[in-house]
């Protein structure tokens, strides 16, 4: 993901940021965002740091909708929200900007360089955050756990540009990831494994059909 400041010297960054009456906000590792913000009509910005939106059905159960690492964007447009059904946790200590759609919408200074190329970096953002949600429903429309798990492999690959992969968060999280149940999920890698499609290593994986 590009830095959303890409191009914007640091004393531009702070002056669009004072006039946009951006707040920066500082999080623990396993910690609410919703509890500090209201998520209406709000751009956010990582800064630092990792967070997952979650949603909880009505068993209980637990599906990662999104993750965003830093330099990621979320909002009320842009972001998958349910209210009392969907949360925001921060899985690593964690920095972001909150800024009011209204103050980059009307902007005074809205024919200056900084903010121009500030609205460019968003907009490059946003598509590559629209790409990541294609992949996920691409991964979610395969009906097999071993297709869902085969497809987010490949993803991986040809984001790293390498055969050899490597797992960014828990298997517990990666099976909420791809909405299947964990154990399920570890018995295919076991079966990809044997059947030496892939190798394993703990989170690294070996892609070996490529």
């Amino acid at each position: 993901m590009i830095d959303p400041f890409k191009k914007i010297s640091e004393t531009d960054k702070i002056f669009l940021l004072n006039s946009l009456e951006a707040d920066t906000i500082y999080f623990e590792k396993n910690k609410s965002i919703f509890s500090s913000i209201k998520m209406n009509n709000v751009l956010g910005i990582v800064i630092e740091g990792y967070i997952q939106i979650i949603k909880t059905d009505y068993n209980g159960n637990k599906i990662i909708i999104e993750e965003l690492y830093k330099n990621s964007i979320f909002g009320s447009k842009i972001s998958f929200f349910i209210d009392n059904e969907c949360d925001m946790i921060t899985k690593e200590e964690t920095e972001i900007i909150v800024i009011d759609e209204n103050a980059i919408m009307n902007y005074i200074h809205n024919t200056t360089p900084a903010y121009r190329q500030f609205t460019i970096n968003l907009l490059e953002i946003m598509m590559n955050t629209i790409s990541q949600k294609n992949e996920k429903i691409r991964i979610l429309t395969k009906k097999t756990i071993r297709d869902k798990l085969l497809e987010y492999f490949d993803i991986l690959s040809k984001r790293s540009g390498s055969r050899i992969i490597h797992i960014p968060s828990t298997y517990t999280e990666l099976a909420d990831y791809l909405a299947v149940d964990r154990s399920a999920m570890t018995r295919e890698i076991k079966n990809l494994k044997d059947e030496k499609i892939i190798e394993v290593t703990s989170r690294r994986i070996t892609l070996l059909y490529k």
